[in-house]
């Protein structure tokens, strides 16, 4: 048995909880979102916390029964704080601006790079250089967060580009001058 699936999932005050067969609906102040649990597993709500059963002792059963209460932990979580990434731009020029559904990145090439932002995340942008991505659904944060990295990662010799606030990028020492 999981020992990950067997904790319970404390419910905040404010968040309510609807099981309806195999949906668990998760309603509170930031948003509402859904899940759906495999035929193997039940989830029962008690008070102010939520549990996940599993109904069946096959391995593929274990094995999903601690996933999917992560599932639900993230949900409960997301619906009631929230979730946030944090990015950083290095480099002189590179700068961004969110223009209505649209991130705009000036990252150096010969043109700007548009990033459609998708739907439940909100991106703020603060001194042109840091980018604040939040939302309730964990996965599609990091998700716009790695796919905003991934259009200048930080290169070693210089630094510049974007990172994760906090990042330590291992520099390189760069060529020297052979002199005789």
């Amino acid at each position: 048995m999981s020992r990950v699936g067997r904790k319970p999932i404390p419910v905040p005050a404010g968040v309510k909880v609807a099981i309806q067969e195999q949906a668990v609906a998760i309603e509170g102040p930031k948003g509402k979102t859904s899940h759906q649990l495999p035929e193997c597993l039940a989830a029962a709500v008690a008070g102010s916390t939520l549990t996940v059963e599993n109904r069946s002792g096959e391995r593929q059963s274990r094995a999903l029964h601690g996933l999917h209460r992560t599932l639900l932990f993230n949900a409960v979580t997301g619906v009631h704080t929230g979730f946030r990434k944090d990015l950083e731009i290095h480099g002189v020029g590179f700068r961004a601006a969110v223009q209505g559904k649209d991130l705009t990145l000036s990252l150096g090439f010969s043109h700007p790079v548009v990033y459609p932002i998708p739907d439940g995340i909100r991106i703020a942008v603060n001194e042109n250089t840091k980018l604040s991505i939040e939302g309730i659904d964990k996965f599609l944060v990091g998700q716009v967060a790695a796919e905003i990295r991934r259009f200048y990662p930080p290169e070693p010799y210089k630094g510049k580009g974007v990172r994760y606030a906090g990042e330590a990028i291992r520099r390189k020492a760069g060529k020297t001058a052979q002199g005789k």
